[in-house]
């Protein structure tokens, strides 16, 4: 009997960077094409040209039955999402949103951090200091 031995598989680590651009890419209109006759760049450009699409805006075109490219419609032209991903400081439109994704993942780590240890956070509008002492 052949003893059949498994080694695990080491996981690809995951950039802290990449991830954010991709949080900040999903908050940003998506539009789902197919490629047809064309490369995908082309129909991408094609499609941005005949509906008048305004950055930014991610386009999804499916090559075939398997195949799917992404490309970000920005200020400057046409990028490829993964590149946005992993650069997504570089583009001024998605600074503004950037900052929202933040504050968001901040709400929500104390919202979760308050319901799980059941303790009221204090109110950051408020002073601990009273005016009138």
């Amino acid at each position: 009997m052949k003893e059949e031995v498994r080694v695990a598989r080491k996981r690809k680590r995951k950039s802290r960077r990449r991830l954010e651009g991709r949080k900040i890419l999903e908050l940003v209109p998506h539009y789902y094409i197919e490629s047809g006759e064309d490369k995908p760049v082309t129909a991408a450009r094609k499609y941005i040209r005949a509906n008048q699409i305004q950055p930014p805006a991610v386009v999804v075109v499916k090559r075939n039955e398997h195949t799917t490219d992404r490309f970000f419609w920005a200020e400057k032209g046409l990028f490829g999402a993964q590149y946005v991903e992993e650069n997504h400081f570089l583009f001024p439109s998605l600074r503004m949103i950037r900052p929202q994704v933040k504050a968001n993942a901040t709400n929500n780590s104390a919202n979760t951090a308050a319901t799980n240890a059941s303790v009221t956070t204090p109110n950051p509008n408020t002073s601990v200091l009273s005016s009138g002492c």
